[in-house]
C-alpha cells in the first residue's frame, strides 16, 4: 500500500518555524506510575513555560483516550498502539515548533524506546516521576487501584501489570522529597538551555 505513497515535501521547515516562535521543539516525556503526580507536574511546567512565552501543548493518557485512541482498550497490544499513535502525533507537534509535554504511564522500556525512535532521541527528553507504589495507592486521587486491588481492573500498572523504571532517565522527580514547583524548576533548569533562544 506504501508504495502509491510519496511523502510532500514543504516550502516551511521546522526550523522557519522555531525561528518564528523564537524557541526550539522538543518532546519532554513524563512517564511513572497512575497517580505519580505525572499530570500534575506536567500541568505546573506547562503553566511556568507559558509565563515566559514558550508555546506548548500538553498530551495527557485520559484525554487522548476520550478521542484519537477511544477506539482502544487497554490490552498489552493496545496499550502499545496507543503509544505509538501518540508518537506519532507528538513527532507531528515538534515538527510545528512546539514544545510538546506528554503524560502517559508508559510501562515498559520497550515503548519508551519506540516513541524515541519515532521522534528521534535528539528530541526526546525523559522525565521518570518517581513516586512509590505505596504513595500512589494512598493517595490513589482516581480510586482506581482500590477497584484494581478489588478485581475490577484488569491490566492495571503496578498491580496486575508490570512497570519497568526507566534506567536512566534524562531527569528523575522523586514527588516524596520534592514539592510540584521544586519538580518543575528542576526540569525547566534541565531544558532552559535547549528550548529558549531569545
Amino acid at each position: 500500500m506504501t508504495k502509491n505513497l510519496h511523502r510532500q515535501q514543504f516550502g516551511i521547515t521546522r526550523e522557519d518555524r522555531e525561528s518564528l516562535l523564537n524557541q526550539n521543539s522538543k518532546l519532554i516525556w513524563f512517564t511513572g506510575l497512575s497517580g505519580s503526580g505525572k499530570s500534575t507536574i506536567a500541568n505546573a511546567l506547562e503553566s511556568y513555560l507559558h509565563d515566559r512565552e514558550i508555546l506548548t501543548y500538553t498530551l495527557d493518557g485520559d484525554n487522548i483516550r476520550f478521542g484519537l485512541n477511544k477506539d482502544l482498550t487497554f490490552s498489552a497490544a493496545d496499550r502499545t498502539e496507543n503509544l505509538r499513535r501518540i508518537a506519532e502525533v507528538a513527532k507531528l507537534m515538534i515538527d510545528s515548533g512546539v514544545v510538546t509535554i506528554a503524560s502517559f504511564i508508559s510501562p515498559l522500556i520497550s515503548d519508551r524506546e519506540m516513541i524515541r525512535d519515532i521522534v528521534g532521541s535528539e528530541n526526546f527528553l525523559e522525565v521518570f516521576v518517581n513516586t512509590s507504589l505505596e504513595e500512589c495507592e494512598r493517595r490513589d486521587v482516581k480510586g482506581l487501584y482500590k477497584k484494581a486491588r478489588a478485581g475490577e481492573i484488569d491490566n492495571f500498572t503496578g498491580i496486575s501489570a508490570p512497570y519497568e523504571a526507566p534506567l536512566s532517565p534524562d531527569i528523575e522527580i522523586k514527588t516524596e522529597e520534592l514539592a510540584v514547583n521544586e519538580a518543575v524548576n528542576l526540569i525547566y533548569d534541565h531544558i532552559k538551555s535547549t528550548i529558549v533562544t531569545k
